[in-house]
């Protein structure tokens, strides 16, 4: 499997796809630059962080901003906040997906990514319920194919843990790891599932995305990507088998950049696979 470059927009931080297969787009942002995507144009410059999004039902966006949940309408760029978030003032939103049954779950993290003073959040339209605390840099967020199984990474524990996930509450349940990243890999970070139940995870800083099966632990796979902070990665297209990957720059030394050029760009591998949905806010 080959990574194509869509486009070489040098982003500084790409973030978050989502695939609406409404209208077959893929929307992605730039966290430090403000700016969401849609495709390969720039559909909006915001005012502050936006760290996730995710397709509403109406055909508009959920955003994960710099500590609120906020619905955006495409054509007019109209934000109303939906949810302010108990933050500290040295926090940001980071990864977040709707789950099966439209809830948002977004994460936050510490932006000098020093202090565990990060959150996960669940919020089903009318209130923002904690999941989780003291996370680090609150990243990959999967459900297993029969929405049973949530998976969640805080990416410097290299750990991927699995909960029993309560689709009508909400609620996660009975922690565990199921996948350990050996350091040689790079960080996971952003990452999705596939109709089979293995989880394919963006490797900061190991320019690659890798497969895995969470039953086993074991590695099934590995793409190389030609930027090393590979960030985060969804299935979309006409099939779902084409796995888009967003990559960033920030941080990274003049001699990192000669050697991977085009970090911060936007990529496409098919896959033989068929990917899970990007699902919708429904609330």
């Amino acid at each position: 499997m080959q990574a194509e470059l869509l486009l070489d927009v040098q982003a500084v931080l790409g973030e978050g796809p989502a695939w609406d297969a409404k209208t077959q787009t893929l929307y992605w942002v730039d966290i430090l630059e403000k700016r969401i995507y849609a495709g390969m144009e720039l559909l909006a410059q915001l005012d502050e962080f936006v760290g996730c999004l995710a397709p509403c039902k109406d055909g508009n966006l959920i955003l994960g901003k710099r500590a609120s949940f906020v619905y955006f309408d495409i054509a007019s760029s109209q934000q109303t906040v939906l949810a302010s978030l108990n933050e500290s003032a040295a926090n940001r939103m980071n990864d977040g997906k709707c789950d099966p049954a439209g809830r948002f779950l977004a994460g936050s993290m510490d932006m000098n990514e020093k202090d565990a003073s990060g959150s996960l959040y669940s919020f089903d339209g009318k209130k923002a319920m904690r999941l989780l605390g003291d996370i680090r840099i609150s990243n990959g967020l999967a459900w297993s194919p029969d929405h049973k199984t949530f998976y969640y990474i805080d990416t410097p524990t290299r750990e991927v843990k699995a909960f029993d996930y309560d689709l009508g509450t909400g609620q996660i349940a009975n922690p565990r790891v199921v996948i350990q990243i050996p350091e040689s890999l790079g960080w996971p970070d952003g990452m999705t599932s596939d109709v089979d139940g293995n989880l394919w995870i963006a490797m900061w800083g190991g320019a690659q995305v890798t497969k895995w099966n969470p039953n086993s632990g074991k590695m099934l796979l590995q793409i190389p990507v030609p930027a090393l902070q590979s960030s985060s990665c969804v299935f979309g297209g006409r099939d779902m088998n084409e796995l888009y990957i967003t990559s960033a720059r920030v941080g990274m030394s003049e001699a990192d950049l000669r050697k991977y050029p085009l970090s911060g760009g936007l990529f496409k591998v098919i896959t033989d696979v068929v990917g899970m949905p990007t699902f919708e806010f429904d609330q």
